[in-house]
């Protein structure tokens, strides 16, 4: 009798980004994936970022962000856009929710961070 699969896919990371330790956690639920990026040790900033069917091109959805829980700034905003984008590209549009907590969001910390996330690769 083989184990069951797990119902939930989970992969967790870490690395030093400019010099910060960096975790990364990325969950696949059946609607959706929820990513943890923290510098911190907590999940931060909660933002969901969810493609919208705009006109007939649906190649290429725009995406919206909405900080759900936490501090709703724009660059909260910019991170998590840059962030759950591709993801969601990658896993046919689904949304994505996001747990920001972060010391550097500089463009070379959120290049850094795309990687950690595609290293976790759960969709």
């Amino acid at each position: 009798m083989s184990a069951a699969e797990p119902i939930i896919s989970s992969r967790q990371t870490h690395k030093e980004i400019n010099g910060i330790t960096t975790q990364v956690v990325c969950t696949e639920f059946s609607n959706y994936i929820f990513i943890v990026i923290t510098q911190y040790g907590k999940i931060g900033t909660l933002v969901s970022v969810t493609p919208e069917s705009r006109c007939d091109d649906f190649s290429n959805p725009m995406f919206s962000t909405k900080v759900l829980l936490g501090k709703d700034e724009p660059l909260t905003h910019v991170c998590g856009k840059n962030l759950g984008t591709f993801v969601s590209q990658e896993a046919g549009n689904r949304p994505i929710l996001l747990g920001l907590a972060l010391k550097d969001s500089s463009v070379d910390a959120i290049k850094q961070m795309k990687e950690l996330i595609k290293s976790c690769k759960v969709w």
